[in-house]
């Protein structure tokens, strides 16, 4: 056996019986299914004695093929460039398992949501509180179980929201639920004495989409890569490429080369115009807005790129199962590399002025610690992890797309502060735009499209791990019938990243709070509800998706 797979070795050293079933289908990722009375101390040794980072759990309603549940740990280990997925049986009138959390604190979030979309109860979790479901949601209800249709509507109780308690002797400062510099919801509850912050609570997830639902439902394979790109509104590239090679790899479809590097450029680019928004967003929260005027003066002839190279500005709608819609011609090209050109000159003097900045400097460094051990502990990824100096990229680790034959260089950084963040995407604008031009001199010839003419196996796991500008976004597939996945699963850089704030902003005078959360660039859920307060009145109204197209409609209306 070869040295990469050792981890596997080891494992059947400790699990001799255990790991009997271990399948690779695909090439790199591997699937065991154990009992789950041993799954957490597989889970565990694989984590603490072997270096496994966990990724995310993946419970699926399994009744229709099996008659039972099912929940899956998946883990990767970066060095060897390989995943494994650890999934266990979970009979229907004992909805329980071990939670591993206490041991593996990065669990902490997904085990939360097992129970909520599914039911599965992590019994031992030291903070069992409802994570994403809406505080009126009925109890007993989960709505990923596959009786429930993605538009089902479903009655509400007058559930108290689940707060944790204060420490005596504190004072709660609300942060939110409008995010006051990022403009998005999220709700931080500050537990202070006096300026400084001794505790915190968080409280999100207010609109779940349901695209996971839409997509093992309504969607087929070829549509859901237009809802996953929809997912974030500056990443979707990212989410749409993920998924599709998931499905790819599942299937065992191999996209034409040229594809593969169209896939990279456009995420590259996105990566850029990504970085030069959260600098500019940075500067603002701190109050130094000729940095957010310059960055996005810089970033906005990117975006014209993409609208002239994409027919949007986002949401560029390039991957299909199998490859991409377009091409990329000489003329498209060259217009890249002319835009890259201005964007790295400009670029440079903005860095040179902000490297030596000593107000700046003065509110990032030391702001926001999170050591290199915490890192490691909580999970986080891409920027907020290699500012802690963990040198994970997913780009290097799990190559996807082009990327094998990019030699992609981590940007690292070992300061643990919002400093050391802010110098890590500094960096990687640079590196980008390195690739940028090194995949339009290499980007070999060919069509961009697999022949896909045949009905998709079902049954088939695939997962893809894509390095978005906020870090690692995974998708994980399992393919059914009626050409759609029976089960998709998705987990956006934001969800481990912002279980770290806590630690982060533990100690810190409340003025630094804003930056320090700022620091790893959060994306919140969009919002499809509007509260509003009337001034004079004082009566507070919650407008329907209905009320607000209608109203979007009669404004489009008068306009014309």
């Amino acid at each position: 056996m070869v040295k990469e797979q050792e981890f596997l070795m080891e494992l059947w050293t400790h699990f001799p019986d255990m790991l009997q079933d271990l399948q690779e289908h695909v090439r790199n990722q591997y699937v065991a299914t154990i009992p789950r009375e041993v799954l957490p101390a597989v889970v565990k040794h694989a984590v603490k004695q072997l270096g496994a980072r966990f990724v995310i759990t993946v419970a699926t309603d399994m009744r229709q093929k099996t008659g039972d549940y099912r929940i899956s740990y998946i883990l990767a280990f970066d060095k060897q460039k390989k995943f494994l997925v650890l999934q266990s049986a979970v009979p229907p009138d004992d909805m329980k398992i071990t939670s591993v959390t206490p041991d593996i604190p990065a669990a902490g979030w997904a085990e939360r949501e097992a129970f909520d979309v599914m039911g599965i109860v992590p019994v031992g979790h030291p903070d069992p509180r409802r994570l994403i479901l809406p505080d009126d949601f009925p109890q007993g209800v989960h709505p990923l179980r596959r009786e429930f249709a993605y538009n089902e509507i479903f009655p509400q109780e007058p559930n108290m929201p689940p707060r944790k308690p204060a420490p005596e002797g504190t004072t709660v400062v609300p942060l939110g639920p409008f995010y006051p510099t990022l403009e998005e919801p999220a709700y931080f509850r500050l537990f202070l004495d006096g300026e400084r912050v001794v505790g915190s609570d968080y409280r999100g997830f207010y609109n779940h989409r349901a695209v996971e639902k839409l997509g093992d439902s309504e969607l087929n394979y070829n549509q859901i890569p237009f809802v996953a790109q929809q997912i974030c509104g500056i990443c979707g590239q990212v989410h749409s490429c993920a998924y599709a090679q998931a499905v790819e790899d599942a299937c065992g479809i191999e996209t034409p080369i040229r594809a593969k590097y169209i896939r990279s450029l456009l995420l590259e680019l996105e990566r850029i115009h990504s970085h030069l928004l959260w600098v500019g967003l940075a500067g603002h929260i701190i109050g130094f807005d000729t940095i957010l005027m310059q960055a996005w003066r810089i970033r906005e002839p990117v975006m014209w790129l993409m609208e002239r190279v994409t027919g949007n500005r986002k949401h560029y709608s390039s991957n299909l199962i199998g490859g991409v819609r377009f091409d990329i011609d000489e003329t498209a090209a060259e217009d890249i590399r002319r835009v890259m050109d201005k964007v790295e000159q400009e670029l440079k003097a903005v860095v040179d002025a902000i490297s030596i900045d000593t107000t700046l400097m003065a509110r990032l460094k030391g702001v926001g610690i999170l050591t290199e051990e915490d890192a490691r502990a909580i999970g986080v990824v891409g920027p907020v992890a290699r500012g802690s100096n963990v040198p994970i990229d997913c780009r290097v680790d799990h190559p996807y797309a082009a990327y094998e034959y990019l030699d992609v260089q981590i940007q690292v950084q070992d300061g643990c502060d919002s400093w050391a963040r802010t110098m890590v995407r500094v960096l990687e604008l640079f590196e980008s735009i390195r690739l940028v031009r090194k995949i339009l001199d290499d980007m070999p010839g060919g069509p961009v499209m697999a022949k896909v003419d045949h009905e998709l196996p079902s049954g088939r796991i695939g997962l893809c791990s894509v390095e978005a500008a906020r870090g690692e976004s995974h998708h994980y597939v399992l393919t059914g019938d009626e050409n759609r996945p029976y089960r998709w699963r998705v987990r956006a850089p934001t969800y481990p990243n912002l279980q770290a704030v806590g630690v982060m902003i533990m100690g810190l005078e409340l003025a630094d709070v804003p930056i320090s959360i700022g620091s790893y660039d959060p994306c919140f859920s969009c919002t499809e509800r509007v509260e509003t307060l009337d001034v004079n009145t004082k009566e507070i109204r919650i407008y329907t998706r209905e009320e607000l197209e209608e109203m979007c409609k009669r404004k489009t209306w008068e306009k014309e």
